[in-house]
């Protein structure tokens, strides 16, 4: 069985490579499946408490996920002006006696603007229905990717008996990938390994997560191809069955 919900994106996605840099580095064009679990799993510490969410853990961690983009993406690039935290310390750089502990710079930005919904379908392990608890979380998620990247659920998630198909554009984006089409998108998509701890995910644990170890990387090819660019957009477009 999978558990399958429609949400529409109402502001602008961006997410960044986990090897990315704080002043640069290219978003992504699909949720991660670490994000989609963090999400589920902040859903669950906020609905039903810490306690409840430790003991669902497992199973979010476990989950199968398949993305449904739409049928067009245009990723927007620019520069923006951000303020940075002085390497030295506190100084007085300009001169007037005002003594400040940031630095101002410019950094890389892109950020996705979707051209229609996104599908999210997850399935357990064993196949089975997910638990009404578990299931109730996907109308608690309101963003994805940075803050702000906010999205609106459309209806209540449903279950369907067929794995969702891949000729309509779902993507496997929890496992290794078999067959992919040829000139896709290579994306990498961060994800938990089978080891990370609560502990680890609760950001207010001393437990680090180690890239490599306990935070993987996918390498997933998305059925999108670039169809044009400059140097302030991108647009992507949905690679059809011939």
């Amino acid at each position: 069985m999978w558990l399958i919900a429609y949400y529409r994106p109402t502001a602008l996605f961006s997410l960044k490579l986990a090897t990315a840099t704080s002043s640069g580095g290219r978003t992504l064009i699909c949720p991660t499946p670490f994000a989609l679990r963090m999400a589920l799993l902040d859903a669950a510490i906020r609905t039903l408490g810490a306690t409840a969410a430790q003991r669902l853990w497992p199973l979010l961690r476990g989950l199968r996920l398949k993305v449904l983009l739409p049928d067009r993406l245009t990723v927007i690039n620019t520069f923006t002006k951000i303020v940075r935290l002085k390497k030295m310390g506190p100084s007085d750089d300009t001169g007037t006696g005002l003594i400040t502990p940031f630095n101002n710079t410019i950094a890389y930005r892109e950020y996705v603007s979707f051209g229609g919904d996104i599908g999210i379908s997850v399935q357990t392990e064993a196949g089975d229905s997910l638990p009404n608890e578990v299931a109730a979380l996907f109308a608690q998620i309101t963003y994805l990717g940075k803050r702000g990247g906010f999205l609106q659920l459309l209806d209540r998630p449903e279950y369907i008996d067929q794995e969702p198909d891949e000729a309509e554009g779902w993507t496997l984006i929890s496992a290794d990938q078999t067959q992919f089409k040829i000139g896709g998108t290579l994306q990498m998509l961060d994800d938990c390994s089978s080891k990370l701890t609560f502990e680890q995910a609760n950001i207010y644990s001393d437990k680090r997560i180690v890239l490599g170890k306990d935070r993987i990387l996918r390498h997933v090819v998305l059925p999108y191809r670039l169809v044009r660019s400059s140097r302030s957009f991108s647009l992507y477009e949905r690679i059809r069955e011939t």
